[in-house]
């Protein structure tokens, strides 16, 4: 029997791989959909945000990364794009392939009125 040793920058190697391909696979659904939110189960900032749009007549499409395979990975992704370490990584709210945001910004927009002119833009709304 043989034992491989795989040396630190091996490692690396295969985690930014799996990085490179939880980025495609994040990618590849916020182009494909017009409205996508990254929630964990049990948060209830994450429920509002789902409420919110279901209650405009919006159908996102929604990830919740407690239970997905790749969760903990999408969410550190996440946590890149929130930026400033202010902004919760969840709820993340892609609307038209572009990240809008969190709750803050999500409330934010629909108070302000800018909300449903970007999601009639992204072919979330018809109306």
């Amino acid at each position: 029997m043989q034992v491989v040793k795989e040396s630190s920058s091996n490692m690396r190697i295969v985690g930014e791989s799996r990085m490179e391909s939880v980025y495609e696979r994040v990618r590849f659904l916020v182009s494909g959909n017009a409205v996508v939110v990254f929630t964990m189960s049990g948060c209830c900032m994450c429920h509002v945000v789902k409420q919110l749009l279901f209650g405009l007549g919006v159908g996102p499409t929604i990830v919740e990364l407690d239970r997905d395979a790749a969760g903990r990975e999408i969410h550190a992704l996440l946590f890149q794009l929130a930026g400033d370490g202010q902004q919760q990584p969840v709820p993340a709210v892609f609307v038209g392939g572009k990240f809008l945001g969190g709750i803050e910004t999500v409330m934010a927009c629909h108070i302000n009125g800018t909300l449903v002119p970007l999601l009639k833009e992204a072919g979330a709304l018809w109306l």
